[in-house]
């Protein structure tokens, strides 16, 4: 699936993503983040809420030390996964998974939430601001007083270069599969978004299968977010430009924001 200029939505791609998610994070953003959120949630000491939790790279180790975890993602076949990796885990404190709309949380006036998780890019699958705005105040509204919303943004994205048909990885998976990811890469300046166009060859002796989908990130900087979360009702705890608590700066690497619910 391509994602043109009239796609609205950027939770197109993620179901065909789920198999090969963790394969190619492991090769690309790795661990770096895990510390820091895991700190976090020692730090806050209540119930998390992890915003696109996908196959549970963040939410397994999260889950071992919040004192309750719930994960919201839209996607049934990332979710399936992060079933089984909790269950080989044998987390005690039961963590609920729950299928469903960032922009309309589906939890009761009295569910609230400590710390509100939005990872590595999540927020940047929202394509429009209306749906920005709409998950925000979503979060508010499960937030306890005073409760932190974190969020980790991509920042390289408008400065991501195009091109066509490039080999971006190889390498095995489990079950002696042997995976090549092609990859295509389109800006839609107009928009703000960076469009992969994504293809897994998938080989096991002599069969082939090829999978094509395309995900959809929208440009967001520090500023635009930050003045939509105190227009929503947060207060700004800080700009983080590592994941050790560096100040940031616009050069950073990473872009991470802390905000509290007033």
């Amino acid at each position: 699936m391509r994602v043109g200029a009239g796609q609205r939505y950027g939770w197109h791609g993620w179901d065909d993503y789920a198999p090969f998610y963790d394969w190619e994070n492991a090769r690309t953003l790795g661990r770096r983040d895990v510390r820091f959120w895991v700190d976090l949630t020692r730090r806050v000491d209540g119930p998390v809420l992890e915003l696109g939790c996908g196959t549970g790279r963040l939410s397994v180790p999260v889950a071992r030390v919040a004192p309750r975890f719930v994960g919201i993602d839209r996607s049934a076949p990332m979710l399936r996964r992060l079933k089984k990796r909790l269950r080989r885990a044998r987390i005690g404190r039961g963590p609920v998974l729950v299928r469903g709309d960032i922009r309309k949380l589906p939890f009761r006036k009295r569910c609230r939430f400590s710390l509100v998780m939005a990872p590595y890019g999540m927020l940047q699958s929202l394509l429009r601001d209306t749906d920005l705005t709409a998950t925000l105040k979503a979060v508010a509204a499960v937030l306890s007083r005073g409760g932190i919303f974190g969020i980790d943004l991509v920042p390289d994205l408008p400065r991501w270069k195009e091109y066509r048909r490039h080999v971006a990885l190889r390498g095995r998976m489990s079950g002696g599969r042997h995976v090549t990811l092609i990859e295509s890469v389109r800006q839609d300046r107009r928009r703000h978004l960076t469009i992969f166009d994504e293809e897994f060859i998938e080989r096991r002796g002599r069969q082939r299968a090829v999978h094509r989908f395309s995900l959809a990130f929208r440009t967001l900087t520090v500023p635009q977010v930050t003045n939509h979360l105190e227009r929503t009702g947060f207060r700004i705890d800080a700009v983080l430009g590592d994941y050790g608590g560096d100040e940031w700066v616009p050069e950073a690497d990473v872009w991470m924001i802390l905000a509290r619910r007033r």
